[in-house]
C-alpha cells in the first residue's frame, strides 16, 4: 500500500513537470506546458509513455526534460518527442537524448510518423561528455532523421527556441511549423554572434519565425499560436500515409462551390498580365482542401497539398502576381523540398504553368542561380508518382524544363488553348534575331517589321501546331480541366516505374 501510495506521489511530481515560476513565464509568452500541447495533438491524450521515469533520482530534472511515447491523431498511431521547456529550459541531458533516439527507433519499427515537438534551450554544457560526442549522442539524432527521411512523415512544431546543434532537428524534418513571436532556430545565439564576431542582433533577426519562414526557407508554415500549429499538424497529416510502403488514403470529395467566373473569364488574354494563380488552383481543386507549403518563402511559386475527387495531390504553381512568376534560386528550391516530399509518399503532382522562365542577371547567377534550377529539374526527374503538367498560358525557355515539360515524362502535358511554349517570348525572340536590322529601320517601318515578325513568330508556337506535333497531350477546354486531371489521376493510380539502377546520383547541391 505505501509503495503505491509513493509511486503515485511520484507520477504526479514528474507529470507537473519543472518549477511553477516556469509554468508562470511561459503562461506569459502565450506557451502552452509540454502536457497540455500533447492533449491538443493526440485524439485522447498520450497513450504510451516511454521512459517516464528518466533521471526520477535527480532532483529537479523530472522526465529528464522530455516526453516521448505514442498516441493516436485522427485514429492513426504516431510517436512523438516533446521537450519540456520547464526543466532546464528543456535543454539535452544524456537521458534527453537517450529517450529520443529510442522513441526514433521505435517509429521506425513501426512505420509510423514521428512528431517532434521542440521548446529547447539545447545542450547542457555541464553533461557535454555524457550526451555530445559519443555513438548513443546528440549526433546519433540527426543520423536517425536523415535514416528515417523518405520512410515515416517527420513533422516538427516549433514552440520556443531550438539552439545550436538541436536546430538541426527542424531541419532534417519534412515541414517544420513555426510559432511567431517565441520560435527561434539558430546555430550561435545573438550574444554568442556579438561576443565572437562582433554582430549586434535580435533574437528575431538571427532566428526567429518570420526570418525563417520569408528569407531563409527552414520554416514552413508560420501560425500566431500553438493551437494554430496542432491544428495544421492534425490536417496535414491527412494527406499523407502512414509510411512509404502505403499510398494517402482517399478521402470523400467535397464538391466545388460555384464560383462568379469561370477558368477561362479570370484568365487575361494578354499573356504578360498578372493573374491570380490562387483563383485558378481554387477552381481545379476539391473545395477547402489547400494546404499551402512555405507560403511566405519565395511567393512567385506555389506550392501546397490538395485534394481532387478526395484524392491527395501535391500542386506546384507559378504565381503571375509576384515577380511575373519568373522562377529565382529560392523557388527552385522550394520546388526540390516539396517534389521529394510528394514523391517520397506517393502523392502524384500537379504542374500549373505560367512561367516566362529563370531570372537573369549577375545578381542570381552569384548565388548559383544554374545550380539551384539543376536541383529542381533534377528532383522533377527524379519523381515517379504521377505527374501531370498544365500550361496555361506560357512556358518559356528553362521554365518549361523545370515544370515537368514533355522531355521529363510527365504521364501528361496537357495545354490551355491560352497556351504558348518556346525558347523565348515573342517581343525578346524578335529583338534578339533581328536588332540589328530593327536598329536600322524607321520608326513607322521598324513598328510594321516587328509586328509582321511577330504574327510569324507566333503561327510558328501556336498551341495546335504543337498537338500536331505531340508535344503536348491535349488540348483541353478551360472549364472541363478539373473533369480531365480527375480522370487522369484515377487511369494513373496504378503507375509503378523505377527510373533508374545505380546507387544515387551526384546532385548539384
Amino acid at each position: 500500500m505505501e509503495k503505491n501510495k509513493q509511486l503515485q506521489k511520484r507520477i504526479k511530481k514528474i507529470k507537473k513537470g519543472g518549477a511553477e515560476i516556469y509554468h508562470e513565464k511561459n503562461a506569459e509568452k502565450g506557451k502552452l506546458f509540454v502536457r497540455e500541447r500533447l492533449e491538443l495533438l493526440f485524439d485522447e491524450n498520450i497513450e504510451i509513455e516511454d521512459a517516464f521515469f528518466a533521471n526520477c533520482m535527480e532532483d529537479g530534472l523530472p522526465g529528464d526534460g522530455v516526453v516521448t511515447g505514442i498516441g493516436k491523431i485522427n485514429g492513426r498511431t504516431v510517436c512523438v518527442m516533446a521537450n519540456d521547456s520547464t526543466v532546464k529550459a528543456g535543454s539535452w541531458g544524456k537521458r534527453t537524448v537517450e529517450k529520443i533516439l529510442r522513441i526514433q527507433e521505435t517509429a521506425e519499427k513501426l512505420q509510423v510518423p514521428i512528431f517532434y515537438l521542440v521548446d529547447s534551450a539545447g545542450a547542457r554544457i555541464t553533461d557535454q561528455i555524457e550526451m555530445f560526442p559519443g555513438r548513443r549522442g546528440a549526433g546519433r539524432i540527426f543520423y536517425n532523421q536523415v535514416k528515417l527521411s523518405g520512410k515515416v512523415p517527420q513533422i516538427c512544431l516549433l514552440f520556443g527556441p531550438s539552439a545550436a546543434g538541436g536546430a538541426y532537428i527542424p531541419a532534417f524534418c519534412d515541414i517544420v511549423v513555426m510559432v511567431e513571436g517565441n520560435a527561434s532556430m539558430y546555430l550561435g545565439s545573438p550574444r554568442m554572434s556579438e561576443m565572437v564576431i562582433g554582430e549586434k542582433v535580435t533574437l528575431e533577426e538571427m532566428g526567429g519565425a518570420k526570418m525563417h519562414c520569408s528569407v531563409s526557407g527552414c520554416g514552413d508554415v508560420m501560425v500566431k499560436t500553438e493551437e494554430e500549429a496542432i491544428a495544421f499538424a492534425r490536417r496535414y497529416l491527412t494527406y499523407f500515409p502512414q509510411n512509404y510502403k502505403e499510398k494517402p488514403a482517399k478521402t470523400q470529395s467535397i464538391s466545388q462551390k460555384p464560383f462568379d467566373k469561370s477558368i477561362e473569364e479570370i484568365i487575361p488574354e494578354n499573356q504578360n498580365a498578372p493573374f491570380n494563380m490562387y483563383d485558378f488552383i481554387d477552381r481545379i481543386i476539391d473545395e477547402d482542401s489547400f494546404c499551402e507549403i512555405k507560403k511566405l518563402f519565395a511567393p512567385e511559386l506555389i506550392t501546397g497539398l490538395a485534394r481532387i475527387n478526395g484524392q491527395s495531390i501535391g500542386v506546384i504553381a507559378n504565381q503571375p502576381c509576384v515577380k511575373g512568376g519568373v522562377l529565382f534560386h529560392d523557388s527552385a528550391d522550394k520546388a526540390t523540398k516539396f517534389i521529394t516530399l510528394c514523391d517520397a509518399y506517393h502523392i502524384p503532382l500537379l504542374f500549373l504553368v505560367d512561367v516566362p522562365g529563370f531570372m537573369i542577371g549577375t545578381k542570381v547567377e552569384r548565388v548559383g542561380i544554374i545550380r539551384h534550377g539543376a536541383k529542381m529539374i533534377s528532383a522533377i526527374s527524379e519523381a515517379t508518382v504521377p505527374k501531370i503538367s498544365v500550361i496555361v498560358r506560357k512556358a518559356y525557355g528553362a521554365g518549361l524544363y523545370a515544370m515537368a515539360g514533355p522531355a521529363f515524362e510527365p504521364d501528361c502535358c496537357l495545354a490551355l488553348p491560352t497556351a504558348k511554349i518556346a525558347v523565348m517570348g515573342p517581343e525578346a525572340a524578335i529583338n534578339a534575331v533581328y536588332a540589328n536590322k530593327i536598329a536600322k529601320l524607321t520608326e513607322e517601318e521598324r513598328e510594321a517589321f516587328i509586328q509582321q515578325k511577330q504574327e510569324e513568330y507566333n503561327e510558328d508556337i501556336d498551341i495546335y501546331h504543337l498537338a500536331s506535333e505531340m508535344i503536348v497531350d491535349g488540348i483541353v477546354e478551360p472549364n472541363r480541366l478539373r473533369h480531365e486531371i480527375m480522370t487522369r489521376l484515377e487511369a494513373y493510380t496504378s503507375k509503378y516505374q523505377v527510373f533508374t539502377d545505380r546507387k544515387h546520383g551526384v546532385y548539384p547541391v
